[in-house]
């Protein structure tokens, strides 16, 4: 049984079931999601918690499942964790949680509590993970996406009776917050704890929060995709500074970029030579959000454009590999700047022409 985060609350309401698999790559609000079936549980009698952490492919699968079938003298029920920080129990490990999950049918006694990363598609298709999700409830845990993160927030501060001013300076101070906390939902919990502790409940300025928010912005590179093909610049400008600053590499920032810029040129081939574009972002394995800007790109590029923006990132590939190019910044990250916004530019709403202007 599939389960989504916002589900949780009211699901452990009507009652607790015996297996639950928690996967993703928020630690925030994993470890929320596993606080608040752990509270529950307490609730309803499970009194006793013993917790396994699966490390590396020799770990001793049998003191897990004998603890599953066994209890204390001091407890009549209890919880039995088990984190798999990899997200590969190994073949041993697939066996045993295959077991474990038949047993939890029917077993009023032991709450079995399953902790994994992000999986791949193949990992949430195989036996073991459909066992678990089969004869549970499996919950999803995705990051709070940039769009998603003002509101998030406006959320939270309300759950300690704070809130923003009203019309667009409520609106700017919770883009503000989101730009100082993007990437580290730790932290933006932290430093919404933080403003409960400094100012009083009701109604929070622009001047107090931008008072108090720390700028602890993390920045993915593979976020900057997203942030590109927006045509959003003032964002790109601002990952580009925080990815350098945070010591990434220069050639992967540049390969994530030059990625794209090949990709939207794979399809619109495609498109040339007759394919329908659905048929062509299939092919080229362009799915999800990336999918769906593409689609609203794609009609913004001509093939001139797409040649200009092939040939820039051929240029700052020997930049950043050292090399002198005429008429470009001899510093890598300045090139990668100049390129990142050449096709965020070519990706924003202006009209294919305005964006060669531009």
């Amino acid at each position: 049984m599939q389960l989504a985060s916002a589900q949780l609350g009211s699901h452990l309401q009507k009652g607790l079931k015996s297996l639950y698999t928690i996967h993703g790559d928020e630690p925030l609000l994993a470890q929320e999601a596993a606080d608040a079936i752990r509270t529950a549980a307490r609730v309803a009698g499970y009194t006793e918690r013993s917790s396994y952490t699966v490390a590396g492919a020799h770990f001793d699968w049998s003191a897990v499942l004998a603890a599953g079938g066994s209890l204390s003298l001091f407890a009549d029920k209890q919880i039995v964790e088990i984190r798999i920080p990899s997200g590969k129990p190994g073949k041993d490990g697939s066996t045993a949680l295959q077991q474990l999950a038949e047993a939890a049918q029917g077993n009023d006694s032991t709450l079995t509590l399953v902790m994994l990363p992000r999986l791949d598609k193949a990992t949430r298709t195989g036996a073991w993970f459909s066992a678990l999700e089969n004869n549970g409830v499996s919950l999803q845990v995705d990051p709070i996406e940039r769009n998603a993160l003002p509101q998030w927030i406006a959320q939270r501060l309300g759950l300690q009776g704070q809130r923003v001013m009203p019309g667009d300076e409520g609106q700017r101070t919770l883009q503000f917050f989101a730009d100082r906390v993007e990437g580290n939902l730790l932290a933006a919990h932290q430093e919404i704890q933080k403003l409960a502790l400094l100012h009083p409940a009701g109604e929070l300025s622009w001047e107090q929060v931008e008072g108090a928010v720390n700028n602890v912005a993390r920045y993915d590179v593979f976020k900057l995709s997203e942030a590109v093909l927006a045509g959003n610049p003032q964002r790109v400008a601002r990952m580009l500074d925080g990815l350098q600053a945070e010591g990434e590499a220069e050639v992967l920032v540049h390969y994530t970029i030059a990625e794209d810029i090949r990709a939207l040129k794979r399809v619109k081939d495609a498109m040339a030579a007759g394919r329908p574009l659905p048929m062509a972002l299939r092919e080229n394995r362009i799915w999800g959000p990336r999918e769906r800007a593409f689609e609203r790109v794609l009609p913004r590029l001509d093939d001139r454009m797409l040649a200009r923006l092939l040939r820039a990132a051929h240029v700052v590939d020997g930049i950043c590999k050292g090399l002198k190019q005429p008429d470009w910044p001899a510093s890598g990250w300045q090139a990668l700047q100049r390129l990142a916004l050449m096709l965020c530019r070519a990706c924003s709403s202006a009209a294919p022409a305005a964006a060669r202007r531009a």
